[in-house]
C-alpha cells in the first residue's frame, strides 16, 4: 500500500514538475531576447556625445518644483532658468498622438480620470493640467497655471524647437507599440538635431530598437535597481551612452564603475541639498532635479 501511494506521489510531482518547467520557458526565452539583440550590435556600439562637458542640470519634467510637471509653462521657466536639458514623458492617446504626461493615468496631474490609452487626444485637451499644482504647492501658485494644459510632444517641438536640450522618456512602451519610431518621425519632422536630443526608458528593448534605426542618438538607460556587477554595464554600453540610475541605490562605487565604462550617468531625483552635494562629489555626469535653478547656483558657487 505504502509502495503505491509512493509510486502515485512520485508520478504526481514528475508531472508538476514538467508543467512548471513548460511554464518558465517562454519566461526564459522573453529574457533573453533583449541580451541576444544587445549582443548583434557589438559591431555598432553606440559612440555619441553629448554636448557638454561640465555636470549639466536636468530639469526634471520641466521646473516642476515651480509649476506644474511636463506643461509648456514648466519647460519655459526651465528654459528661463538655464537648465542645461529638459525632461519629459511621453505617452500615446486612444487615436495615436503622442502627449507629453508622466503617469499611464490622467488622475494625478489633472482634473480628469482615466488611462491615457483609453481616451482620445480632444478628450485629454479638454483637461485642466495645473489647478492640482495651485492646491498642492500654494507657495508657488500662480493664476496662469489654471486650465494648463496637457501638450502634445508636436506642441513642445512647435514651441521650442532647438533653443532647448530634450530628454525624452519613453514611458510604458509595452502599451504603445512602434512609439519609439513614431518619436524618431517626429524629431526628424522638427528637424531636432542629434546632439539635442536624448531618448531614455526603462525599458531596454525600445532603446535598442532606437539605436538600430538611428546609432548617432545618444540613449540612456533607466535603472530603478541597477546591479553592482560590471556585466549589466558592459551591456549597456552596447547601445547607450549612459545610465540613469536610482539615487537611493547606488554609492560613489557604481559611479566610478559606470564612468570605466565610458557611461555618463545622471541618477534621478535630488531635490534634497543634501543628496545633490553627495552626487556631485561622487563625480556624477548630470543631476536630474526639480529645482534646476538651485543646482546651478551650486554649481555656480563651485567653480
Amino acid at each position: 500500500m505504502r509502495k503505491g501511494r509512493y509510486k502515485l506521489h512520485k508520478a504526481y510531482m514528475s508531472i508538476k514538475i514538467a508543467l512548471l518547467l513548460m511554464m518558465l520557458i517562454p519566461l526564459s526565452q522573453a529574457s533573453t531576447a533583449v541580451n541576444t539583440q544587445i549582443h548583434e550590435l557589438a559591431y555598432s556600439v553606440n559612440k555619441a556625445k553629448l554636448p557638454i562637458e561640465d555636470t549639466y542640470v536636468v530639469a526634471h519634467r520641466g521646473a516642476s518644483g515651480y509649476a506644474p510637471e511636463n506643461t509648456l509653462e514648466a519647460f519655459a521657466l526651465a528654459k528661463k532658468m538655464e537648465a542645461d536639458f529638459i525632461e519629459l514623458d511621453i505617452q500615446r492617446t486612444k487615436d495615436g498622438t503622442l502627449i507629453v504626461l508622466h503617469d499611464k493615468l490622467v488622475d494625478r496631474t489633472t482634473n480628469g480620470e482615466g488611462k491615457v490609452k483609453d481616451l482620445s487626444l480632444h478628450d485629454i485637451q479638454q483637461l485642466d493640467a495645473g489647478s492640482w499644482f495651485n492646491e498642492k504647492y500654494p507657495k508657488y501658485a500662480k493664476k496662469e497655471y489654471v486650465g494648463a494644459k496637457v501638450p502634445t510632444l508636436e506642441q513642445v517641438f512647435e514651441t521650442f524647437g532647438n533653443s532647448i536640450q530634450y530628454i525624452i522618456e519613453l514611458k510604458s512602451p509595452h502599451l504603445y507599440p512602434k512609439m519609439e519610431m513614431e518619436l524618431l518621425n517626429l524629431l526628424e519632422k522638427y528637424q531636432i538635431e542629434d546632439d539635442h536630443i536624448i531618448i531614455q526608458s526603462f525599458d531596454e528593448k525600445c532603446l535598442v530598437n532606437i539605436h538600430k534605426q538611428n546609432a548617432n542618438i545618444p540613449l540612456f538607460q533607466l535603472l530603478k535597481r541597477p546591479n553592482t556587477d560590471e556585466q549589466q554595464l558592459k551591456l549597456i554600453k552596447k547601445y547607450a551612452v549612459g545610465v540613469g540610475p536610482n539615487f537611493k541605490r547606488i554609492n560613489e562605487d557604481y559611479v566610478r564603475k559606470a564612468k570605466s565604462f565610458q557611461l555618463y550617468i545622471h541618477p534621478y531625483t535630488l531635490n534634497d541639498e543634501f543628496e545633490i552635494e553627495t552626487a556631485l562629489n561622487w563625480g556624477v555626469s548630470g543631476i536630474i532635479t526639480n529645482y534646476p535653478d538651485k543646482v546651478k547656483r551650486k554649481l555656480s558657487d563651485k567653480k
